[in-house]
């Protein structure tokens, strides 16, 4: 039902956005939707207005059959269904109506915690891995919500350091069974649950996933942990003692666990990217309706400078966010587009095709996560001591955000992802990096030409020009960098997480450039706004790009070798800033006439 197939959307490689450039055409945006998907963008919204608010306050008292009532409701809805085949009883829609459930579903932490968990990294792990039969008896139930799921993974000992886990499962003499002991920590779903994916090792040994039923002996389910967030979610350590599973509930081949675990986990970071975008949708509507009502020295609050501000930079953050989300969502579409109609049925094809894009995932998990925080944290200021009241909304958003730095990999671990997968292909030779590094080197040592881009009059010049210089900033610390620690980069983590972070801007602002040229091609009336929102998004990546490149050139190198280095940086960086404060006003003015974020 997508439009992906019909459209020049490209299926560009992963992490090719560091090095080449796009037409506005070739990207998806949330423009492009057909009106089937505007449905499901409706239907999903209409059931987070009309179902999940108006349960707010019981769902986070933890109201007995409250949460899981409401996620049999969406599977009513076949909002739960959404990823899982239609043979097994799901719908098989494309990734961006996916993208939209979860995005406009998203208006309250709790829910959207449960309800991510239970589509993604509880039932994909089925969908692409299980067997027939086990797909026969699970995935019916999951796609209705009648058995809930949950994903055991952490243990007390082994968070981001996954592969360490201690959970053991022993084959019996005769093969029938495997006996799994072991705690599992944190396990999202776990009070609901009907349905757990587990990962043990084998002898100790072989790292690998199992499919255990609640009911099953020796399996029990701890107390709800008493969370700062996401109180109304169920959070409980899972204790397996003894536990007996059926030799047919191993999910996948033994030792293969991992290929479940990290593929799964890059769709987690995904959807929790997506659902960030719409808690901060939700947010930002908040924001601007207080600073419209709160009235001081005589006049809304909406109308001083610094509120305005605080309302843009929200604004413009969510837009680069949303921009990016649907954005990959688009990418994974063309590329399962691509595909033989035969090929296209096949789950292992699309995970592949999903796993292509693990950058371009974690990126939007670290940034989605971070602008959430930062929208969060403007909602408090806005609302001044209201803001830090239980009894208001805010309190609660602010509390809530702060888990999604950790969820589904820290924003640490997923920054170290995003620098060493990019270096790991390019050293394989998947992604031509190492040459564009060097040609960049190469134009570097150079005497500067005339860049006559920015003096055209041209629409968006000014930001263009601000991308070609961040990607550019990009290549030249990877550059310094690979060449001052070779292959020990990798150990290097501060070099790693400030690399991570000037790819991931420049993922953000070129998604918000073409979508916002795109705008302006089809002469929307939104293409006033959005081109606003890219020229904040322009002068902050250029300075976030140079002050972490700094950081990096003063971690490879000192002296006059550092000094040469950074006039180059110097050279790079060098932009005539726009008028932010204009900028500001203009978009804070445009979200305080729709009362809310202006898209």
């Amino acid at each position: 039902m997508s439009s992906i197939a019909d459209s020049p959307v490209v299926a560009a490689a992963g992490g090719s956005f560091l090095l080449e450039s796009r037409s506005p055409a070739e990207v998806f945006t949330p423009e492009d939707l057909t009106e089937e998907q505007r449905q499901i963008a409706a239907t999903a919204a209409q059931f987070a207005r009309e179902e999940i608010l108006p349960a707010a306050d019981e769902i986070e008292a933890k109201k007995p059959g409250v949460l899981a009532g409401l996620l049999r409701k969406a599977g009513e809805m076949g909002l739960t269904a959404v990823d899982i085949p239609e043979e097994y009883g799901g719908m098989g829609l494309d990734k961006v109506s996916s993208t939209l459930i979860t995005d406009h579903i998203s208006v309250l932490a709790s829910f959207s915690t449960a309800f991510g968990a239970h589509i993604g990294i509880a039932t994909l792990p089925l969908v692409w891995y299980g067997t027939e039969e086990q797909k026969r008896r699970y995935l019916p139930k999951l796609a209705t919500a009648e058995w809930i799921g949950a994903y055991g993974l952490s243990e007390a000992s082994s968070g981001s350091d996954a592969m360490n886990i201690r959970t053991r499962a022993t084959l019996s003499d005769d093969g029938s069974t495997y006996t799994l002991n072991g705690e599992k920590m944190w396990i999202t779903n776990c009070g609901i649950a009907g349905l757990y994916t587990v990962f043990a090792k084998i002898d100790g040994e072989k790292f690998s996933a199992f499919v255990i039923e609640r009911e099953t002996p020796g399996l029990t389910v701890g107390a709800e942990e008493h969370k700062l967030g996401i109180r109304g979610s169920s959070t409980c350590p899972l204790i397996l003692q003894d536990c007996k599973v059926p030799a047919a509930n191993l999910l996948g081949e033994p030792g293969k666990g991992h290929h479940i675990a990290f593929n799964v986990l890059n769709v987690g970071r995904f959807k929790l990217g997506v659902a960030c975008v719409g808690g901060a949708r939700h947010g930002l509507a908040h924001m601007v309706r207080y600073a419209k009502e709160r009235v001081a020295f005589g006049k809304p609050i909406a109308e001083f400078g610094l509120i305005q501000r605080k309302i843009s930079t929200a604004a413009a953050r969510l837009y680069a966010a949303e921009s990016m989300a649907y954005r990959t969502a688009g990418l994974m579409d063309a590329g399962m587009a691509g595909l033989s109609a035969e090929g296209a049925k096949t789950p292992r094809e699309i995970q592949k095709r999903i796993e292509e894009y693990a950058v371009e995932c974690s990126i939007l998990k670290v940034y989605g996560s971070e602008m959430l925080s930062m929208v969060a944290d403007e909602l408090v200021a806005t609302m001044g001591g209201y803001g830090y009241v239980e009894d208001y909304p805010a309190e609660r958003f602010y509390r809530d955000a702060r888990i999604n730095r950790i969820f589904e990999g820290t924003n640490e671990i997923n920054r170290l992802i995003i620098t060493g997968w990019l270096m790991k292909r390019a050293m394989s030779g998947q992604l031509p990096l190492l040459r564009s590094i060097k040609t960049l080197m190469e134009e570097v040592m150079q005497p500067p030409s005339f860049d006559a881009a920015a003096e055209t009059g041209e629409a968006l010049a000014h930001e263009a020009e601000a991308l070609t210089a961040v990607k550019k900033i990009a290549l030249f610390a990877a550059g310094v960098a690979s060449q001052r620690f070779m292959t020990a980069l990798q150990d290097q983590q501060e070099v790693m997480a400030d690399l991570a972070d000037i790819i991931s801007q420049v993922y953000a602002l070129e998604s918000a450039l073409l979508r916002a040229r795109k705008l302006a091609a089809a002469g929307r009336g939104t293409a006033a706004v959005a081109a606003a929102m890219t020229g904040l998004l322009a002068d902050e990546s250029l300075a976030l790009a140079d002050q972490s490149a700094r950081r990096v050139l003063a971690a490879c190198g000192e002296g006059d070798a550092l000094r040469t280095q950074l006039v180059i940086l110097r050279r790079l960086a060098r932009s005539t800033p726009a008028d932010t404060v204009a900028l500001s006003r203009a978009v804070a003015q445009r979200c305080v006439e729709a009362e809310k974020y202006p898209l």
